[in-house]
């Protein structure tokens, strides 16, 4: 079935994308910060591809499930759109983390309720 991998990494970027627009941990709450993130995250790991090409580490093998277009030798198009969600994904999960620290933190340094009964 070609092109099931293509639809699964977009439908699993949508349902990252509506966290993060419900919370507002990224994209939604600062585009510019995270495409840049995104672009240079995926770059780097592209990079990181095209090294374990020429040393013949990675490999497409053959999958029915991919489209079929490469956008170079052993380098599928899914790949960049992959990489891209990875560390979108990564993004917004970080930031979520460091909010519910955060929150936790401005919770544990509350001052403690004054019982007015005692005394």
């Amino acid at each position: 079935m070609p092109g099931l991998y293509l639809g699964v990494i977009l439908v699993s970027a949508g349902g990252v994308s509506a966290l993060d627009a419900r919370w507002r941990l990224a994209a939604w709450r600062s585009p510019a910060r995270t495409a840049v993130a995104v672009a240079v995250g995926t770059l780097f790991f592209l990079a990181w591809d095209a090294v374990g090409i020429a040393a013949g580490v990675f490999v497409k093998g053959a999958s029915p499930l991919l489209l079929g277009v490469d956008l170079a030798p052993q380098l599928p198009i899914e790949e960049p759109l992959f990489l891209a969600f990875l560390c979108y994904a990564a993004l917004v999960a970080w930031s979520g983390a460091a909010r519910l620290l955060d929150a936790r933190a401005s919770a544990d340094a509350a001052p403690a309720p004054v019982d007015e009964k005692a005394g």
